[in-house]
């Protein structure tokens, strides 16, 4: 009996002692496999926020609210493994929210977050700084979205979230502008208002809406405009998805040979970015336009990039194309010059007549690239295939739509004349050098074919016959920098291919040598103003200064005319950024 008593009392205390120990054990146990949120609160200048409220907000966790410290500091402990988004508030400052942010196990996420004012949300910010002055990628465009990993002096590893969420929810430009470019039938008015307004949806959208208004109207009372929406995703730093559309109205080339001939366009365009570890980078898209114009016309343009980091200083890239590239590059800046406009000179169809038939430009270009970064030194070697189907000539003088050859551009004096299809198959080299931190020298040199005109002083309803491609040499110097003091920034560039060239060798060229035929300046200067909280600039274009390579032809009434690869122009105008 006593034997079975002593068992008793010894299985009881087991019991009991095993009961006692569960809470801590289980405690002990639920911390295994958890992760933590950690981070610093800071206003705008850089000082630490005391006492600002930190909430975290996800399925896999209750409400949880902690406080910073006097040096802006918070820890949020024992969360479970999944996406978690953090509220943080304090008074004087708006609201802030942080999404996707990843917990793992066992480690740590590092969440900074500044603060702004509401004065600070509406107050404007200066223009989005320039590329680098290195124009070629030497990395992976991905990189600035993905997380930086760490690991902190106890051991474990912290996940510093980065990103655009730092970045101004609202951005935006507008811009007034004046000069025709001299580019023929589809350029913007010469006196023209643009706007190009930015908006951060959630932490991984991007919406934004551009657009170009002119100030004079037709017949109908209504402006020349481009108006274009578009979307932006991201989706951890590897796939890029975008879609945009596009409205775009030009006014009739001419009101009295073609009354109510208006050109109105609709177009949608889809793109898709890809990043593959960190050697490869894919860019693809389309775009599908139908064109109201003397009839209705369709096109479809697909295009496509794709980029292979051998080294960090070494880039093989190949390009396929259905459309020129945008003409802002010819800048330099790495933005357009009127950057209020972005993208839609590219959206707008190349037009041109033939017998009063219209026809869109169609074309074709693919590209095999090798680019090599050697100190201060950037070099590129490239091959390429071009073939034009209805290509567009660009001409001067004072002429009409009547005999079906022409279209007429209402504001810059020029036309656009349908050439002859051809292909031709090229080569170029580009070196670029940095001599200053704020001087920057370019040389490209290109081999393929053009068109030419063989017979000058014909016709110009004839001149078709005597345009034919053959092969030229181009050659081409640009100058680019800035000046410290007054932060004005410039381009100065020269282009030669021969004086009957009607079209540039290499046209479509998008590397840092790129640049428009013959002597080409472009200034953008920003203005002080103590008045405004924010950022103005003055803009000036001057394009074919000398007025070289106009090949002189017959108009129809008679007076001399000229074909030519640019016309000379000259633009002006200020930008305000928001």
């Amino acid at each position: 009996m006593l034997r079975r008593f002593e068992v008793f009392v010894l299985v009881a205390t087991v019991l009991i002692f095993t009961v006692s120990m569960a809470p801590s054990a289980w405690c002990e146990n639920s911390h295994v496999g958890s992760g933590a949120i950690t981070g610093y609160v800071r206003d705008g200048s850089g000082a630490p926020q005391m006492g600002a409220a930190v909430e975290v907000l996800g399925s896999a966790a209750q409400a949880l609210k902690v406080f910073t410290d006097d040096r802006g500091f918070y820890s949020i402990a024992s969360l479970l493994p999944g996406t978690y988004s953090l509220k943080i508030s304090a008074p004087a400052f708006l609201p802030s929210l942080r999404e996707k942010i990843d917990v793992r196990a066992g480690a740590k996420a590092m969440v900074n977050v500044t603060l702004t004012t509401l004065f600070e949300a509406i107050q404007l910010v200066p223009l989005r700084s320039p590329v680098d002055d290195d124009d070629w990628k030497w990395t992976l465009r991905s990189v600035s979205n993905r997380p930086i990993l760490r690991v902190l002096p106890d051991g474990t590893t912290a996940v510093a979230q980065t990103g655009e969420s730092a970045d101004h929810d609202l951005k935006g430009t507008f811009t007034l502008m004046g000069g025709s470019q001299g580019q023929g039938f589809g350029g913007p008015h010469d006196m023209n208002a643009g706007f190009d307004i930015e908006r951060s949806l959630l932490s991984t959208g991007t919406l934004r809406l551009s657009g170009n208004v002119g100030y004079g109207v037709d017949a109908q009372g209504i402006p020349a405009a481009e108006l274009r929406t578009s979307y932006t995703n991201r989706f951890n730093g590897v796939f890029e998805p975008s879609v945009a559309i596009t409205a775009l109205r030009l006014n009739s080339p001419d009101s009295n040979s073609m009354p109510g001939g208006s050109l109105q366009a609709l177009s949608m365009t889809s793109t898709d970015r890809i990043v593959l570890g960190d050697k490869i980078e894919m860019k693809v898209g389309s775009e599908l336009q139908t064109i109201q114009f003397m009839g209705r016309v369709h096109a479809f343009k697909p295009f496509g990039t794709a980029d292979f980091h051998v080294t960090p200083n070494t880039v093989v890239e190949y390009q396929y194309a259905s459309s020129l590239p945008d003409s802002s590059l010819a800048d330099g800046f790495g933005e357009r010059f009127n950057s209020a406009s972005a993208d839609l000179n590219e959206t707008a169809p190349r037009m041109s007549i033939s017998g009063f038939s219209p026809a869109v430009e169609r074309a074709r270009h693919q590209e095999l690239s090798v680019s090599q970064r050697i100190g201060k030194n950037n070099m590129q070697v490239a091959f390429y295939s071009d073939s034009f189907v209805d290509p567009v000539l660009t001409g001067l003088g004072d002429v009409t739509a009547e005999f079906g050859e022409v279209l007429p551009d209402l504001y810059s004096g020029t036309f656009n004349y349908q050439g002859n299809d051809f292909s031709t198959r090229g080569m170029r080299v580009v070196l670029q050098r940095k001599l200053l931190s704020d001087l920057t020298a370019t040389l490209d040199y290109a081999y393929g074919g053009a068109l030419g005109l063989s017979q000058p002083d014909v016709q110009l309803q004839d001149a078709r016959a005597s345009i034919r491609s053959e092969r030229y040499q181009s050659a081409a110097v640009k100058f680019s920098g800035s000046i410290p003091k007054t932060k004005t920034r410039w381009i100065a560039s020269y282009r030669y291919s021969g004086d009957h060239t009607l079209t540039p060798v290499d046209e479509f060229n998008s590397s840092a040598g790129r640049s428009d035929p013959f002597l080409n300046v472009c200034v953008r200067q920003p203005i002080p103003a103590s008045f405004l909280a924010g950022h103005m600039e003055i803009l000036m274009e001057l394009r074919n200064l000398l007025a070289q390579g106009y090949v002189p032809v017959m108009g129809s009434d008679g007076q001399t005319v000229y074909l030519v690869q640019s016309a000379r122009s000259v633009r002006g105008g200020v930008a305000f950024s928001f």
